[in-house]
């Protein structure tokens, strides 16, 4: 069965694709974007556990 890692991640509106290519070279998906309490994005990624 496979296995998962999973990361939570401010995302600053100005610098969201950035940082979102930067998780996604480490091997990071994007699963969903949501609006925290504050009113900032917070980014929801998983990947594969290696091993």
């Amino acid at each position: 069965m496979q296995k998962w890692e999973y990361l939570t991640t401010p995302l600053l509106i100005h610098n969201t694709t950035a940082i979102l290519n930067n998780w996604g070279s480490q091997g990071w998906e994007l699963v969903n974007v949501m609006v925290n309490q504050e009113g900032g994005l917070v980014a929801y990624l998983k990947r594969p556990v290696q091993g």
